[in-house]
């Protein structure tokens, strides 16, 4: 049974948490975190989605909260590091914190970035991973075809191990694959798959090798295991910079993949300075637990958002759920 509307506000707690770096073009990460019967859940949009977006988040939280606990094969996941957009000098800085991580995600396609910017960043990770690392790209579908094209054609020296989401359309990551299929470096779908109205799209058109997947923008872990099987491709479970939380929820969906090929991206608490619990789900020896968090009274009230910020989250909630409660009816 669903929960109620005011079961949630009852527990339904907003943070706002700092950053390392600038990321995703903002400084602190806000999140609603509540409570259910099988412990803390997160329900964490980015701002800028609009309300049908964000209700599928919502359900997600319900699910994790609320819903039947996943039968998993593993208890721990192997993670990859994550590198924003930085100065090579600034490479070692960042991936120090992610403890025994053997692959790097860099984000590339920045907005105002230069490929031979790019280059240099790419070159420092690799010459921090030395040989036998593992480096992927994501470009957010920041690039055309010609310029995806370019950039890894620029980036394949640093042996690269898949783009994600090169490009925005089905149909673009359908002609980068084509085009870079010679040089043996995957495509990745993102966007193309949690932003998508048919998530499975991007499968039966062939226009990628893999696929990422999340929990949250996918309305949970069923519903994520459910494209999964569907999809036939592998995948890497992946998070959307969230708290431990909903990185918790990640970890078991990551552990309830039947067949995991790479390393997944639920290692980003290591880009906050803070975190909603003291047993933060941080990566050691390159891997992240698959274990519930304990929300800490204490740092939920230091972090604890503005008045007014609350206010919109709490406001936020109550439309998503009359969403939901729609979607039902």
């Amino acid at each position: 049974m669903r929960p109620t509307i005011d079961d949630l506000l009852a527990t339904a707690r907003v943070v706002s948490l700092p950053l390392r770096t600038r990321f995703r073009g903002i400084d602190h990460r806000e999140a609603l975190l509540l409570e259910g019967p099988r412990g803390a859940t997160e329900f964490s949009p980015f701002v800028e989605y609009d309300d049908a977006e964000a209700a599928t988040w919502l359900a997600a939280a319900l699910d994790f909260g609320w819903g039947d606990e996943p039968a998993v094969f593993r208890s721990s996941v192997r993670v990859n590091a994550t590198l924003p957009v930085v100065e090579p000098g600034r490479v070692a800085e960042v991936l120090d914190r992610f403890s025994g991580c053997r692959t790097v995600k860099v984000k590339v396609a920045d907005p105002g970035q230069r490929l031979e910017e790019e280059v240099a960043r790419v070159r420092a990770v690799r010459e921090y991973l030395g040989p036998e690392g593992r480096i992927r790209l994501d470009a957010n579908g920041g690039w055309t075809v010609d310029e995806a094209e370019r950039a890894v054609h620029a980036l394949a020296e640093f042996d690269l191990e898949y783009v994600e989401q090169p490009c925005e359309s089905v149909d673009e990551l359908a002609q980068v694959r084509e085009r870079i299929r010679y040089m043996g470096i995957g495509v990745a779908a993102d966007e193309s798959v949690r932003k998508a109205e048919d998530p499975l799209a991007v499968a039966r058109a062939g226009a990628a090798d893999l696929l990422v997947i999340k929990a949250q923008p996918l309305g949970g872990i069923a519903a994520a295991e459910r494209i999964i099987a569907e999809a036939g491709l592998p995948v890497v479970v992946s998070s959307a910079l969230d708290t431990s939380v909903g990185l918790s929820m990640g970890a078991h969906l990551a552990a309830a993949v039947p067949q995991l090929e790479y390393d997944c991206g639920l290692g980003t608490a290591a880009l906050l300075t803070a975190d909603v619990t003291d047993a933060p789900l941080t990566p050691i020896d390159g891997a992240v637990p698959v274990r519930r968090i304990d929300l800490s009274a204490g740092l939920l009230d230091r972090h604890e958002a503005s008045a007014d910020r609350r206010d919109w989250w709490l406001d936020r909630l109550r439309r998503c759920y009359a969403l939901l409660d729609a979607l039902d009816e």
